[in-house]
This record gives structure tokens, C-alpha cells and sequence, in this order.
């Protein structure tokens, strides 16, 4: 495979040098013409999900996510392990955003008519008139998922009786904290997609403390809260008695995780090479970490962002099945097949399933760093000099 920042330029789309079989920047090409057919300043369809921007914050763009043809799983990324750039792009260009500019306290009629399609259990039918015809600019970002034309909304009206599981009208109606609401619904087996729509359209909280939360921010929100009570468990468990290695790949994501005996403490170790989304013009891999005691983080996690704690909590819920706890270092490497970013639920869910995976199992910490050298590119000592777990040295490392 080639590694440069070049590659996407010498391929052209016909060469597969990133390793993807479809070119994932042609995929955003091919539907438009479909797109472009559909689309008008009209439109009836579902509403799958609400999405709440940041510019501009605190006077913010928000509206319904609509279907402009509807896909199976096209806004579940809990499902979409395993499927290539090309789908998941597809998908996604094929996700109507519709906005309008409200303040984060508003109680407007639009923001109800939001939340409701925030609670809703499934998708629901919307009618929507726009100031203009969409655009379709499909956009990519690191923290949310890919998404397809924009336009803004004069009208909506919701045409359907919204379905809302009564345990969720229950959590949310209730004068809780938004982090206790988010966890309880969590434990109500709400995923966390779910739960971050809801944290955004303001619902979540203490009834005179409710604020629209931009989509990017609940994301990382909702990971925090839930890993920060998946902790006070994970740290009342016994700790696993050997050194333990669970590794996954995805969309030329590596991951790479040690388990060791002690304590529960967390590290994450990004790698980026040249070519790949936030490296185009480095000349080497680029390596950023971040650590948290067994008391956990006082400060954001700003070196790594939203995909330290998206890899957190799925190491968390891996744990908390085990019923261990331990000292955690997680190696991921990303390589210059990761060209476009498709949004931090590929960190989540890349790490989720390498728990799905029977682990290597070593006697010493000396055993288990030469085993994921072999499966990585940067040499292991680069990583030992930036540690704060591998450094420390205890009798049955070795």
C-alpha cells in the first residue's frame, strides 16, 4: 500500500491505494444526480434523528434529519461495524438536514416539535417547506456522522403521532440531572446515539436548566457521563490476574488493547500516519496521548478530543462484562486508508468489538509489548517514552 499525502491525487479514484475497494471521495459524487432528482423545496418523508449545530452558539442552526430515501440502518452507526466507505457514505448523503436559528433556552413550538422527534423510538413522517432548495454539500467531521443536502426550513409539521417508549417519557419528565437522566436511560438499554439526540434537543436536566446542546458536544457529553458511572463500578471489581491484549481493525483504524494487573487507569495512545485524515503533510506517524488516574480526568481530554472518551467507554462497557478492572493502555493506529473522516463512533465501535474478540493472553508486561509491536507500525519504545503506565514497573510485569 502507498503511504503519502499524495496518495489520493496519484490514484485518481482508480487505483484502490488507500486499500478501500470503492473510492470513498467518488462515493459523495456518484448520488448526487439521485439527489438532485428527489430533492425540491417541499418535502414529506421521515425524520430519523435532529441534528444541533455550533456556530454561532448561542444562537444556533437545528432541525430534523430527514430520509430522503430511506436505507436500512442509515442513522444507527451501532450497526454499521463492518461496512465499507463507499455504503456508509451512500447512506448518509442520502440524510436530509433541514435547520433554523433558535437560542440554546428557546421554548418555541419548533423546539417541542424537536424534542418530541428526539424522544420518538422510531422514525416519524414530518412535512417541511424550505427557503430554498437543498444544497448538497455532504460534509465530514471527526465527531458526527457524514451528512447530505442542507437547507433552511420555514415550515414543518409533524404528520404522525410521535411513538415514545414510556420508560424514556418517564426519565425525562422527571426533575433529574442531565447526567443522571442520560445514565438511567442508558441502563433502560437506550444506546448511546440515542441519548446524545435527546441531550441535544434540550430535554435533559433540571426543568429551569434545559439548554439545547450542539450535536458535537453531546456526543462527547453522553460518552463522559455514562463512562463516569461505568467507573465507579469497573473500580469494585477484582482485578484481572494477567496481561491480557484485545485488538480490532476498521476502516484502517488499529486497536491495540493491554490490559495489566492493578488498579483501574486509563491511557490512549493516537497514532496518525502520513495520508491519513488529520496527518496529510507529516512525514512521519504522529503520536498524541492522554492519560487518567484511577480518580479519573479534572481536565478535557483537548489533545485527542471526543475520541479519547468514545474509546473509554467502549474499554469501560469490556470491562464491566469481565467484571475486572485494570490498568488500560490503548494503542490505536490510524492509517492513510482512513482518508475522510466518517465521525468518532468509528473509534467507539472499533473498540467495542475488539472485546468481542478472544484476547492474547502473556505472563509478563515484557511479552504482551512485543506481541502488539508485531501487529503496529510505530516501535514500541516511541510509545514507552510517552507513557504514564509503561513506565511505572511493578514485580509481576516482568
Amino acid at each position: 500500500m502507498v503511504s503519502t499525502p499524495n496518495m489520493c491525487l496519484m490514484c485518481k479514484g482508480s487505483r484502490a491505494l488507500c486499500g478501500n475497494k470503492n473510492c470513498p471521495l467518488l462515493a459523495r459524487f456518484s448520488i448526487r444526480p439521485k439527489i438532485e432528482k428527489i430533492v425540491d423545496k417541499d418535502f414529506f418523508g421521515p425524520s430519523m434523528n435532529v441534528f444541533v449545530g455550533r456556530i454561532g452558539y448561542p444562537n444556533i442552526s437545528l432541525g430534523p434529519l430527514a430520509a430522503i430515501e430511506t436505507k436500512p440502518r442509515m442513522d444507527s452507526p451501532g450497526l454499521w461495524y463492518g461496512e465499507d466507505y463507499g455504503k456508509i457514505i451512500e447512506m448518509r448523503s442520502l440524510m436530509l438536514r433541514s435547520k433554523r436559528r433558535q437560542n440554546i433556552l428557546s421554548r418555541s413550538r419548533f423546539i417541542g416539535e424537536m424534542q418530541e422527534l428526539a424522544l420518538a423510538r422510531k422514525s416519524t413522517d414530518v412535512e417541511m417547506g424550505f427557503k430554498k432548495k437543498p444544497v448538497y454539500r455532504v460534509s465530514f467531521s471527526d465527531m458526527v456522522q457524514p451528512m447530505g443536502p442542507t437547507a433552511t426550513i420555514e415550515r414543518m409539521n409533524i404528520t404522525e403521532n410521535t411513538k415514545i417508549d414510556p420508560r424514556v417519557e418517564y426519565i425525562v419528565r422527571d426533575e433529574l440531572k442531565a447526567k443522571d437522566a442520560g445514565y438511567m436511560l442508558y441502563t433502560r438499554n437506550q444506546d448511546v446515539y440515542k441519548i446524545t439526540t435527546i441531550l441535544s434537543s434540550g430535554i435533559l436536566g433540571m426543568e429551569q436548566r434545559r439548554k439545547l446542546v450542539p450535536t458535537r458536544w453531546s456526543i462527547t457529553a453522553t460518552d463522559d457521563m455514562i463512562a463516569k458511572e461505568l467507573m465507579t463500578t469497573v473500580r469494585t471489581y477484582p482485578s484481572v490476574n494477567e496481561f491480557q491484549v484485545y485488538s480490532s481493525r476498521y476502516l484502517d483504524n488499529h486497536f491495540q488493547i493491554l490490559l495489566m494487573p492493578g488498579n483501574w487507569e486509563y491511557e490512549n495512545f493516537e497514532a496518525w500516519a502520513p495520508g491519513s485524515t488529520w496527518a496529510q503533510n507529516q512525514k512521519g506517524m504522529q503520536i498524541v496521548e492522554e492519560h487518567e488516574p484511577f480518580k479519573g480526568r479534572t481536565r478535557y481530554a483537548d489533545k485527542e478530543g471526543g475520541g479519547y472518551y468514545a474509546a473509554r467507554l467502549g474499554v469501560l462497557e469490556g470491562l464491566r462484562k469481565m467484571r475486572r478492572q485494570g490498568r488500560v493502555v490503548v494503542f490505536r493506529e490510524v492509517y492513510e486508508g482512513y482518508t475522510i473522516p466518517l465521525g468518532v463512533w468509528v473509534v467507539r465501535e472499533t473498540a467495542r468489538h475488539a472485546f468481542d474478540n478472544s484476547p492474547a493472553k502473556f505472563a509478563t508486561m515484557r511479552e504482551a509489548l512485543n506481541h502488539i509491536e508485531s501487529k503496529l507500525r510505530v516501535p514500541m519504545p516511541d510509545y514507552i517514552k510517552m507513557s504514564m503506565i509503561l513506565k511505572q514497573r511493578r514485580i509481576n510485569d516482568f
